[in-house]
């Protein structure tokens, strides 16, 4: 399902998931320990982390992206803060989005960068302070590193994808959990629960027992696709998401291909992709995302003249909920200026 989930993560716990216990054991023990005793760098500005229980596709970017907007909106001039999936910078690099390529980012802050400027590295305190020093931006928005506890978090909105929820509920290697869920709920401030299904109703009952907010959001395609036959790929966590938006924008999908998520791709994948849509008729169409790793890959030329690409918009209930985020963030952040 993802380059770093396979697919037995979201499945009824089985043996693999038992097999793996023991390693799953030791993995939570340490994160949690990380958690809880890692010296966190304050940074001299808020940080909004949005982040997640477990790896793969629960929807933070671009639930990001949308606080950032509503953070221009209330007159501020938000930065995001990326560990750049992929990227081969060595120190902390801020995103020319002009000139950068995915190869070299990684695919979401190519992404981010369309809308708020990127500071990218494994030291996000470090890429927080070429933020404040190259653009003085007045909120850091964390895409991603709940877990990282390299850096203060002054609010933490923990995302959960309402489908697959906590997968099979069992820590790295034998589920997608990153630490114990109880560890995790010490250091969130909030949950958001993304779109609709079941499967993570157990942890938002979690989440109002020890008294948290609870927001929701759904993406919403803003492409209009009524009438089109299509062949719709995706490599992201959950690709069937982007083929159920598709639908909900009205086009029909003839046919579909999955690759893992962050993938880059081959050129002998590429050609197929554009034979296979010409053979039947179809317009070839992707995620934002996979267009950002597109745009600056030489061997794709050919296709992204033949590309569409459907955008979503994430809608939050109740509507005032980024303000409200964006406010407590200011909020505490103001608080821990006067006692440190």
């Amino acid at each position: 399902m993802t380059s770093e989930a396979p697919p037995f993560w979201w499945e009824r716990s089985d043996w693999r998931a038992w097999t793996l216990s023991p390693l799953s054991f030791l993995y939570g023990f340490e994160a949690g320990r990380r958690l809880k005793s890692a010296k966190r760098e304050k940074i001299d500005a808020p940080v909004l982390c949005v982040g997640n229980f477990t790896v793969g596709g629960a929807g933070k970017t671009p639930v990001s992206i949308a606080l950032a907007k509503h953070a221009k909106q209330m007159g501020l001039k938000p930065g995001f803060l990326s560990r750049g999936h992929g990227g081969n910078f060595r120190k902390p690099h801020v995103v020319d989005r002009l000139n950068d390529g995915a190869r070299h980012v990684g695919d979401e802050p190519l992404l981010l960068s369309e809308h708020a400027p990127v500071a990218i590295s494994p030291n996000r305190a470090a890429a927080a302070r070429l933020l404040l020093e190259k653009h003085s931006c007045d909120l850091l928005i964390m895409d991603d590193g709940f877990q990282s506890a390299r850096i203060h978090i002054d609010y933490a909105l923990v995302v959960i994808d309402a489908r697959h929820g906590l997968g099979n509920g069992h820590v790295i290697p034998g589920g997608p959990l990153r630490a114990r869920l109880a560890d995790q709920l010490l250091y969130a401030d909030a949950l958001l629960k993304m779109g609709e299904g079941t499967g993570a109703d157990a942890v938002v009952r979690t989440v109002a027992r020890a008294g948290k907010p609870i927001f929701e959001a759904r993406n919403h395609p803003s492409g209009y696709l009524v009438g089109r036959r299509l062949l719709a790929f995706a490599g992201i966590g959950h690709p069937q998401k982007f083929f159920d938006s598709v639908v909900e924008a009205g086009g029909t999908v003839a046919l579909t291909r999955s690759f893992p998520d962050h993938h880059f791709y081959a050129e002998d994948e590429l050609a197929e992709l554009i034979q296979m849509a010409r053979a039947d008729g179809l317009t070839l169409l992707t995620t934002a995302k996979d267009a950002a790793r597109l745009r600056h890959d030489p061997i794709a030329t050919e296709i992204l003249s033949e590309l569409e690409v459907l955008e979503i918009e994430t809608m939050f209930e109740p509507e005032h909920a980024p303000e409200r985020i964006i406010s407590e963030t200011l909020a505490v952040w103001r608080a821990r200026r006067l006692m440190d």
